[in-house]
C-alpha cells in the first residue's frame, strides 16, 4: 500500500483527465483553451437531402392489387358439394344441440363443478352452520367476558 505522499493530488489527477482529453479530441476542451473552440449544434452541417424514391421501393401509401385467382383453382375444390353440406348438416345439428349456459362462466370446467358442489354445500351448510355459528359465539364471549 502506498502512502498518502505517494498518491497523486486531486489536482494532478484534473490536469491529467484534461491532457488525455485534448489529446484524444481535436478542437476539445484543454487548459488556456477558449470554449467557444469546441464546435457546438450550431456549427454541424446540413443533413443531405434524401434521395428520390427509387422504383423498387414499395410506397405505403400506394394500394396493393391482388391478382384475381386462377379459373382452375376455383373449379377445383378440395371437397365434393355433396361432402360440404352433409358435413354443414352434421355441425348445425350439433350447434342446436348445445345449450347455452344460464350463469356466465358455467360452461368451463370450474363452472359446471362449482354448479354440481352448490346443492352438497348447501345441504353441509344447513347441518353444520347453525353448530359453527353458536360455538364461535360462545367462544367470542367467554373471551370478552373473561370467563373460561
Amino acid at each position: 500500500m502506498g502512502t498518502a505522499s505517494s498518491e497523486p493530488s486531486m489536482e494532478e489527477i484534473l490536469a491529467s483527465i484534461k491532457r488525455i482529453i485534448a489529446d484524444d479530441e481535436p478542437g476539445a476542451f484543454a487548459p488556456g483553451r477558449s470554449l467557444r473552440a469546441v464546435p457546438g449544434p450550431e456549427d454541424a452541417p446540413e443533413p443531405a437531402p434524401l434521395d428520390p424514391p427509387h422504383e423498387d421501393v414499395l410506397e405505403l401509401s400506394d394500394p396493393i392489387v391482388h391478382a384475381p385467382a386462377s379459373p382452375a383453382v376455383a373449379a377445383d375444390p378440395i371437397l365434393s358439394d355433396r361432402v360440404a353440406e352433409a358435413s354443414r348438416e352434421k355441425l348445425e345439428a350439433l350447434s342446436r344441440l348445445v345449450v347455452k349456459p344460464q350463469v356466465p362462466g358455467a360452461d368451463t370446467l370450474e363452472g359446471l363443478v362449482r354448479e354440481m358442489l352448490k346443492p352438497m354445500l348447501r345441504d353441509w351448510l344447513d347441518q353444520n352452520l347453525p353448530q359453527i355459528v353458536e360455538r364461535i359465539v360462545a367462544s367470542e364471549i367467554a373471551r370478552i367476558t373473561g370467563s373460561r
